[in-house]
């Protein structure tokens, strides 16, 4: 992704090394429409320099901090040496991300994206999201809601959530629990059987009454969200494991619990009882 105007003095720059003198090495930013910077030999590495290669090399992509900007004399001062590690790793990881969303952008709108329209999106993602490898990734995990609140139109909406599913690699979290089921019913295998179904989300629960058509009763479906994978497995009766795998741990968890609780009310009603734990207790899986 490339910014239009200058760095800021203290930003974390990537560059690639195009030229070395005895008195500096110059960089080209490629994130700043390829403008160029110097790092003076004395801000290439810590300590007396012998020979300025000992320490770089031509082509060699770097981070650098910026030192100082003058626009009038189209100069930028950086430091290499003001870099610790970390913030070198985390830059370079943000920088490959960025790229990766670049050419999901290109994949969307096509190689021939109007710069116009690159940045209406581009400016929309930062807003909302901090960058344009985040915004994708919202996409690719909430669909068409994360992108509610931008200015984008339907269209490209569709695109982008489009093309993040296709391409965006979203971490997850997985949480697990347990709920023992029991029921002294004649068709009691058939009632566990309902709160397995219920509980992973198949078919629809009662969310007031006891009983089916009593006063005040609603159903509503008790499907599980989209970016949201959850499954039952028999652990050893009346145990049974619900692992739930979402992409972050409030989501995660209200899952799991909607899902111990839908257990439970579809075989309570019937006469059944139900227990949600955390930890398991069956000996043999």
């Amino acid at each position: 992704m490339n910014y239009s105007g200058w760095p800021d003095p203290g930003d974390l720059v990537v560059g690639k090394i195009d030229e070395i003198a005895d008195f500096g090495v110059f960089v080209t930013l490629s994130e700043y429409e390829d403008k160029r910077g110097l790092v003076h030999v004395s801000e290439v590495a810590s300590g007396w320099i012998k020979n300025v290669r000992d320490h770089v090399s031509l082509d060699q992509t770097v981070v650098a901090k910026v030192l100082d900007v003058d626009e009038s004399s189209q100069q930028i001062d950086l430091s290499l040496k003001d870099v610790n590690d970390h913030q070198r790793s985390e830059t370079i990881q943000d920088w490959k991300a960025e790229r990766k969303a670049d050419n999901w952008m290109a994949i969307a709108f096509g190689e021939d994206i109007a710069d116009e329209q690159y940045a209406t999106v581009a400016n929309a993602f930062l807003a909302e999201f901090g960058s344009l490898y985040a915004g994708f990734e919202e996409a690719a995990i909430h669909g068409t809601e994360a992108l509610d609140d931008t200015d984008l139109d339907d269209e490209e909406i569709d695109l982008i959530v489009e093309t993040a599913r296709e391409n965006v690699s979203v971490p997850y979290v997985t949480v697990s629990g347990y709920v023992d089921l029991t029921s002294a019913e004649s068709a009691g295998v058939d009632l566990v059987r309902e709160a397995l179904d219920a509980a992973e989300g198949n078919g629809e629960v009662l969310v007031s009454g006891t009983n089916e058509g009593s006063e005040g009763q609603q159903s509503e479906p008790s499907g599980v969200p989209e970016e949201v994978e959850l499954e039952v497995t028999y652990v050893g009766a009346p145990e049974y494991r619900i692992r739930v795998q979402a992409p972050d741990y409030k989501t995660a968890e209200s899952q799991l619990e909607a899902s111990a609780e839908r257990a439970s009310t579809a075989i309570t009603d019937r006469g059944g009882t139900a227990e949600f734990h955390r930890e398991r207790r069956s000996d043999d899986e």
